[in-house]
């Protein structure tokens, strides 16, 4: 069986190695011998170390490549939408099977690929673009398709769980911890990505499409990143019993006209310490499943680095692999359930909000009429002296609020009210609640 491998960097270079390194193995566990045909890079001439490949299988002409005869599978881990897609379609059209690592790619234009994988009777494969090497996409593509999937709740961002992590444990703030992350390693040059939720936002969508067999993309999904993550928010969660974690949530449920939905999202959240997600920590990931029958599954692991997601990759090599010797196809797309995806307004949630309001009588009777006009009710209330100084008529107090569950364009009219309040003094950090009653 021969590959056609499209980038060389840091997961395809442990590609590269871990095929050399477990050759006999992966043959014995195919049937057959897995060799490179050919690897598309940018520059041919550059430094590899001591990849073990031979320099003369580089190329520049990644569709070159792609349209040879001898080529079985193609393995792209390029990342990016073009010429990604553009290339796999190619490979899909002529029967040839891909493996793919392209988050972004699979969130913004799936069905794409879906279709040409389709149309020319080939094998589509993509464990690598969530959560690493955890095993998580073929359970849902596959071992869960006896069962009804009613949520996945997720940490799929290492570098945000790393920072949130950091900022628990030491009480230290969004930058200074986005700085340690980045000296370590966690964070890219430019991680806008990451703390701004576009990875996980890409991520989220392709859950959402393999659990609920519907065709969700990165533009239905609610997206909000940590960069407003305050350590105030963490100190508050904490005095809760809460940590906070950057979570993508994919859920059932049904719109005004009683038709089944799913919403899809992507936000920093309050979460209880009892819950199975808030003992995750550093750059690990975990995903959550609740199911009819299965009940509660969770996986966790590594979600990033060159060796766990070159682990995915092979993983669906091997299986792609095995296909097309016994000339057979893995099941094709499951898109039948066709739901609609509901805006983030009419998702249920709960709201912590912390208010800096004047300290005299009569501002929590003012506070609490407004939640009552949006029809959300309190579930608690603290109230405090602002940033901990003495109380006292004419100065500032600080009021803690956290909701029932409610439509989320509810709790949202509630806090754009209360912001224009005359005893507001500022609305000093609203957070989601997760997890619990």
């Amino acid at each position: 069986m021969r590959l056609a491998l499209l980038g060389c960097g840091t997961v395809g270079g442990e590609v590269v190695r871990l095929l050399h390194e477990q050759a006999a193995d992966l043959a014995a566990r195919i049937g057959a011998p897995l060799e490179i045909a050919g690897i598309a890079v940018r520059r041919v001439g550059r430094d590899r170390g001591d990849l073990p490949v031979d320099p003369a299988l580089f190329t520049t002409d990644p569709l070159g490549l792609i349209k040879r005869d001898d080529v079985d599978v193609v393995v792209e881990v390029v990342g990016g939408i073009e010429p990604a897609r553009s290339w796999l379609v190619e490979a899909l059209r002529a029967g040839k099977s891909v493996v793919t690592a392209n988050k972004a790619l699979l969130a913004e234009d799936g069905a794409t690929l879906h279709d040409a994988a389709a149309e020319g009777g080939a094998d589509l494969y993509y464990e690598a673009s969530v959560a690493g090497a955890i095993p998580l996409l073929r359970p849902l593509r596959e071992s869960l398709h006896g069962d009804r999937i009613n949520r996945v709740t997720g940490i799929v961002n290492g570098t945000t769980n790393f920072i949130l992590s950091a900022m628990d444990a030491t009480g230290t703030g969004f930058a200074e911890a986005l700085e340690e992350a980045t000296e370590l390693g966690y964070a890219e040059a430019d991680p806008t990505a990451d703390v701004e939720g576009f990875d996980a936002a890409a991520k989220a969508a392709i859950l959402a499409s393999l659990a609920f067999h519907t065709r969700v993309t990165a533009a239905h999904v609610h997206r909000e990143g940590i960069t407003e993550v305050t350590a105030a928010d963490v100190a508050s969660a904490k005095a809760m019993g809460c940590t906070i974690k950057l979570l993508c949530i994919a859920a059932r449920g049904v719109d005004a006209a009683g038709r089944e939905t799913v919403s899809v999202r992507v936000h920093p959240a309050m979460i209880p310490l009892t819950h199975p997600l808030a003992s995750v920590g550093d750059a690990f990931n975990a995903v959550f499943v609740e199911a009819e029958a299965a009940g509660q599954l969770m996986f966790y692991g590594r979600g990033a680095g060159g060796a766990p997601t070159a682990s995915a990759v092979l993983g669906d090599v091997v299986a792609v692999a095995r296909n097309r010797l016994a000339g057979a196809r893995a099941a094709s797309e499951s898109a039948y359930a066709d739901l609609s995806v509901r805006p983030m307004g009419e998702a249920l949630t709960r709201y912590h909000i912390s208010l800096d309001v004047a300290d005299r009588p009569g501002v929590l009777e003012s506070v609490a009429g407004v939640f009552a006009r949006h029809e959300v009710s309190i579930a608690t209330v603290r109230q405090g002296p602002a940033g901990g100084g003495p109380a006292g008529r004419g100065s500032e107090a600080e009021l803690v609020i956290v909701t029932h569950v409610a439509p989320d364009a509810a709790l949202a009219a509630t806090v754009r009210e209360l912001r224009g309040l005359e005893i507001v003094r500022s609305v000093a950090s609203v957070l989601r609640v997760e997890g619990g009653a």
